[in-house]
């Protein structure tokens, strides 16, 4: 497993895979002319518009706008990392994963061996509780808290000795430093960060324990202590129990947010198995993120105490990028005093789902928090609740949800003409237009020349003066261009995928999934068409530019050999 994996194998991977045999492996496909189709996975829709192209071995979805090659989709329909995604795939294709040597193997063999030391770890800490004459008080308060022996052996509850080395008897040192077991000493040696509490582990959601969380039997400080930031453990990233969530239920209808692992355990006990709980942190948009892979409803269930008012409340700002249309925040708002844990054991089952039912939706508990203070009968009022809600609608994805927060917050001030996305509105129209209904000449090029690589030939048989043609998108095209010329072979999911995780990758996708309703010899033609109409604008921009120039400062000699040169063409 250490070592990256060479990119001439990715390539080869994808070429390999059929993608059409990929995703119907994962999702039933029907044919329907030169595509396959299914309801797309990635949103609630009644009739497909997921497609799945074998000649261009990619995926895309008309609907949502989801779309990529084999490794995309394992990466989103799995919910995996992009190198877990090429392993499943080559596992798929029945072939090793290779790994080169150099620099980055460290740092992977160290995840590796902290992926091995944290998961025996859990086991010695589960062994201890069961069997450490001083774990009764461990045991004791798993009881007086209600937990079941069989919950405390799903979430994998165990016991650290009140020892400062008894893991350091049984791991090298630097291994248990390195999975943030252990704290380095300054004299040398270490000892151990978890001592006489009972332990959580805290798992991926591939099972795999990257932490975890340790909370004291008596009154000392900190009550809680989690694991520190590691290679394998970024607790801005993870949330507690999810892996046993998704075990349950792979798509749940929706996710409960929690503050702490004791409220995820209790409400896993009486039923509620699909809550997770940030880790010692601020529920924030990376965590928002990671939880909408896999429900589109997500409730938040803080404590009913100032701090969990608090805690809903920056939760709710952080939430605001990720509110993309179908899916929901909703807020769950408990008693003073009481934490779902509480609740569910006073209540019952029922009760408590009663109230996930009736969990007040984020547009309401927003504009009401933004309210309070507030006297909306005059003018100061209304002006003051536009200014405070701009600042957080503005960060609203564009959509049918940013249309009617902005209607609600019209209501409320009682301004009609308010529009506080108008340069985003009026920016995205323009680019649906140039997009989807006549393309610029550059991006038919794009377009084109992506989908079908053998044009690279007609494309350097104009003798192009890149020097000339300074406008939008020419900086793209001569990236592709300089790909397709070093690889003449590279197929779509290839180039692709060498545009992963950089700004151009979601026009790439556009580009690729481009419908043209012409072949053979009309492709040749439209593309040198195109290519015509590229070189007139960039003469056009250039002519402007140096007559401007001219006006304003003058020209150097060869600037006016070159406009001459120009005017003289023209004629």
């Amino acid at each position: 497993m250490a070592g990256m994996i060479p990119r001439p194998f990715i390539d080869d991977l994808l070429v390999r895979v059929d993608i059409v045999d990929l995703i119907d492996s994962h999702l039933p496909l029907k044919k329907s002319g030169n595509s396959y189709v299914a309801r797309c996975p990635f949103h609630t829709e009644k009739t497909p518009s997921f497609a799945v192209t074998r000649t261009k071995q990619l995926y895309h979805c008309f609907g949502c706008g989801a779309g990529g090659n084999a490794i995309s989709f394992l990466m989103d329909f799995s919910h995996l990392s992009f190198v877990e995604a090429v392993e499943d795939l080559a596992s798929f294709a029945g072939i090793e994963v290779p790994r080169e040597s150099g620099n980055p193997s460290f740092k992977k063999s160290t995840a590796t061996s902290s992926f091995q030391v944290l998961e025996q770890a859990a086991s010695f800490y589960v062994e201890q509780l069961r069997n450490n004459p001083e774990a009764s008080s461990a045991v004791d308060y798993l009881k007086n808290r209600g937990l079941s022996g069989e919950i405390a052996q799903e979430f994998h509850i165990g016991f650290a000795p009140n020892s400062w080395d008894s893991l350091s008897k049984k791991f090298k040192i630097q291994e248990l430093v390195e999975a943030g077991l252990a704290i380095a000493k300054d004299t040398g040696g270490a000892y151990d960060r978890f001592r006489g509490r009972v332990v959580f582990p805290i798992r991926d959601r591939r099972g795999r324990v990257i932490g975890f969380g340790g909370r004291v039997l008596d009154d000392s400080l900190p009550k809680y202590l989690n694991s520190p930031e590691t290679d394998v453990f970024h607790k801005g990233k993870e949330v507690y129990g999810l892996y046993e969530l998704l075990s349950h239920n792979a798509k749940p209808s929706r996710i409960l947010v929690v503050e702490g692992y004791m409220d995820v355990i209790a409400l896993a006990q009486f039923g509620i198995n699909y809550s997770v709980a940030a880790l010692g942190t601020a529920t924030s948009k990376e965590h928002l993120e990671l939880l909408f892979r896999f429900s589109s409803e997500i409730v938040l269930c803080f404590d009913g105490d100032k701090a969990g008012q608090e805690a809903s409340w920056r939760a709710v700002s952080a939430a605001f990028p990720s509110l993309r249309d179908g899916r929901q925040i909703k807020i769950m708002q408990l008693p003073l005093g009481i934490d779902p844990d509480n609740l569910i054991r006073e209540k019952g089952l029922s009760y408590f789902e009663q109230k996930i039912s009736e969990s007040q939706a984020l547009s309401d508990y927003f504009f009401e928090r933004l309210s309070q203070g507030l006297n909306l009968s005059d003018l100061e009022g209304r002006a003051s609740l536009i200014n405070k809600a701009k600042t957080y609608l503005e960060k609203l994805p564009n959509g049918v949800f940013q249309e009617l927060m902005q209607n609600k917050l019209k209501t409320l001030s009682k301004v009609e003409t308010l529009n506080i996305f108008n340069k985003n509105t009026a920016a995205n129209k323009q680019t649906n237009e140039q997009v989807d209904n006549k393309l610029s000449p550059i991006r038919l090029i794009i377009s084109l020349l992506l989908q079908n690589p053998e044009l690279i030939e007609q494309l350097e048989s104009k003798n192009i003066n890149w020097a000339l043609i300074d406008l939008p998108g020419v900086k793209l095209l001569k990236k592709i261009v300089e790909i397709i010329t070093s690889n003449p072979n590279i197929s779509l999911p290839c180039l692709l995928e060498l545009f992963r995780d950089q700004e151009e990758e979601k026009y790439i996708k556009i580009m690729m999934n481009h419908e043209f309703f012409i072949s053979g010899t009309e492709i040749k033609e439209e593309f040198s068409g195109a290519i015509d109409r590229l070189i007139s604008q960039g003469n056009e921009n250039r002519l402007d530019q140096l007559i401007a120039k001219e006006r304003e400062s003058g020209l150097d000699a060869q600037q006016q050999k070159e406009l001459l040169a120009m005017l003289a063409g023209l004629k």
